[in-house]
């Protein structure tokens, strides 16, 4: 780029994103005079999925604006609870994401989960089209520009990976209503509805089940219901209500 020169700071929590020699202060940046602010902001590496207001010279901006010599520019962080207005709150995950995806469906929250790895073009127009927040620690994916919403899943702990996603989004927990599997609805189930789907066992020690409405898969409370059940009451415990 050459053309005018403005002074950019980006929030710590970008930090991440931005190249080592622009963190830490305001960076002097040269654009074309013709860019968005969006733009500009993009071409230091950091998605848009993870920026809230644009600040210039006081002023906030759309990312539409062009900057002119001299502005100064703070760029600042998403708040949270983040808002996704246009359409119920729901997620994509990509193939990396599958304990995350489990999770979340195990709270009740509609939770879309691509096993293989289907390629970010396709990703990017699932999430336009069904209108889901992608969630990806991709960031070439998040700079897409067909996405509907993304956000960048920080961590590589599942159980911190949940708790961040939770705490940006607050989306209404429901747990034990969808299939983990396929993130279908569950409803009720009698031991003879299911009983195909048991070995002899299960049929012997348990008398409540559920059955997913989609693919059919039977619950009930097995050897991992504890530990699932640890991970609801903490979910709920710190999130549930706000």
């Amino acid at each position: 780029m050459n053309g005018p020169e403005i002074h950019v700071e980006f929030a710590p929590g970008l930090a991440l994103f931005v190249a080592s020699r622009r963190r830490g202060g305001p960076t002097a940046l040269t654009t074309d005079g013709v860019a968005s602010l969006g733009h500009v902001v993009e071409s230091t590496g950091v998605p848009l999925t993870e920026v809230g207001a644009l600040v210039v010279n006081g002023r906030e901006v759309p990312v539409s604006y062009v900057p002119a010599a001299g502005d100064r520019v703070t760029v600042r962080e998403v708040e949270r609870p983040q808002q996704v207005p246009g359409a119920p709150l729901r997620f994509l995950l990509d193939v990396h994401l599958g304990t995350l995806a489990r999770r979340l469906r195990l709270l009740g929250v509609d939770t879309a989960y691509e096993s293989t790895d289907i390629g970010d073009p396709t990703l990017a127009t699932r999430s336009a089209t069904e209108k889901r927040v992608m969630l990806s620690r991709d960031r070439g994916l998040l700079h897409r520009r067909e996405l509907w919403a993304g956000a960048f899943v920080h961590s590589t702990s599942p159980e911190d990976q949940l708790r961040d996603i939770l705490d940006r989004f607050r989306p209404e927990l429901r747990p034990w209503t969808r299939c983990t599997a396929c993130n279908g609805l569950l409803r009720e189930a009698t031991k003879e509805q299911v009983a195909d789907r048991l070995k002899s066992g299960t049929e012997r020690s348990y008398d409540v089940f559920a059955q997913c409405e989609d693919c059919g898969r039977a619950y009930w409370k097995g050897a991992h219901h504890d530990q699932l059940e640890s991970i609801v009451e903490r979910a709920l415990a710190e999130f549930s209500g706000n």
